[in-house]
């Protein structure tokens, strides 16, 4: 099965369990950003998103949720990126990070920089036209002590500084992590796999 087909086969999945609304052997779905990712034995370690607004999402649902990818890799679409990462919020001046430390949901105030909106995909403060391939993000200033973040999603290019005891924190705590989608009858063990980050379902 390839990505396109996975991508309608969860599809009709969440239409079925919306639409019959029972407890039997249907196959549930789970949607949310990665935080690790173990290649050795395949397990997804996620943040569930609990909106299901792939324009506000909202990802504050713990413990974690950990799952391994399909037995079948047919139905196994790109590894995913971890990050820590879970909301950058300009107008509050925060950033909401998952401490791996403490297995919780901190939000850490920061200091804006610069900040440039609206920055598309292709812009080139992100990406390399004579490369043909986009800038690396986050971009840390050891510096200057800054962070540099690009979101996709919020078409934004956020220069910010955090508090020093943070700063040292690994580059994965500013990076966010993938946004993956999966089914699954048996909790911890996926049926189908989808990264909906590096998934393009328009690409032919």
């Amino acid at each position: 099965m390839n990505i396109k087909n996975i991508l309608l086969a969860v599809a009709a999945t969440s239409m079925a369990l919306s639409l019959v609304g029972c407890k039997g052997d249907f196959a549930k779905v789970e949607q949310g950003r990665t935080i690790a990712f173990n290649k050795d034995t395949k397990e997804v370690t996620l943040i569930h998103d609990s909106a299901n607004n792939s324009q506000k999402p909202m990802y504050d649902t713990l413990p974690p949720s950990v799952y391994k990818l399909p037995i079948d890799p047919k139905e196994t679409g790109p590894e995913p990126k971890a990050g820590q990462r879970m909301k950058l919020d300009t107008d509050k001046k925060k950033i909401v990070i998952f401490d791996t430390t403490t297995q919780k949901l901190v939000d850490i105030p920061i200091t804006i920089v610069d900040l440039q909106q609206p920055i598309d995909k292709d812009h080139p403060l992100v990406y390399d036209k004579a490369e043909q391939k986009a800038k690396k993000f986050p971009a840390i200033d050891k510096e200057k002590k800054t962070i540099t973040i690009y979101s996709g999603r919020q078409k934004m290019l956020c220069t910010f500084s955090v508090p020093d005891n943070y700063f040292s924190n690994p580059a994965s705590t500013w990076d966010a992590g993938d946004e993956v989608r999966l089914t699954y009858k048996t909790p911890g063990q996926s049926l189908r796999f989808m990264n909906v980050t590096r998934t393009d379902i328009f690409k032919k």
